[in-house]
């Protein structure tokens, strides 16, 4: 497993967590971290099905307080999770379209909203 903090790519094993999940060391720099590092699941005490279902909810147009009753999930926990996914799809989204080669772009739909608030707003002569 490579090291999510610093990149090395060998790690080893370093014990458990006292939820059962396995815990890894750096050589390099030292450091520990959990298999759930850099994830929604780290520091959190909510398992992945409510995870789940709070973000399938929130796709569905369900209400942050709604969601919080569904669930039984406090309010503050639900929207922590939800803004974690969204940081985390905003770092995926970024990633992508840094890759997306464009040939030309059209802005057709721009230059008649444009046109449209210059007539309004300066009179012809």
């Amino acid at each position: 497993m490579e090291c999510r903090l610093c990149g090395h790519p060998n790690t080893h094993k370093h014990g458990k967590m006292p939820n059962g999940h396995q815990r890894y060391r750096c050589p390099a720099c030292q450091q520990t971290f959990a298999e759930s590092f850099d994830t929604l699941y780290y520091w959190r005490r909510v398992s992945p099905h409510q995870v789940q279902q709070v973000l399938q909810a929130h796709s569905k147009g369900s209400s942050l307080r709604g969601i919080s009753r569904i669930t039984g999930l406090a309010y503050n926990t639900v929207v922590s999770i939800v803004r974690g996914a969204s940081s985390k799809a905003q770092l995926i989204h970024n990633n992508q379209v840094e890759q997306v080669e464009t040939e030309e772009v059209s802005a057709d739909e721009m230059w008649s909203v444009v046109s449209k608030n210059r007539s309004s707003a300066c009179p012809m002569n």
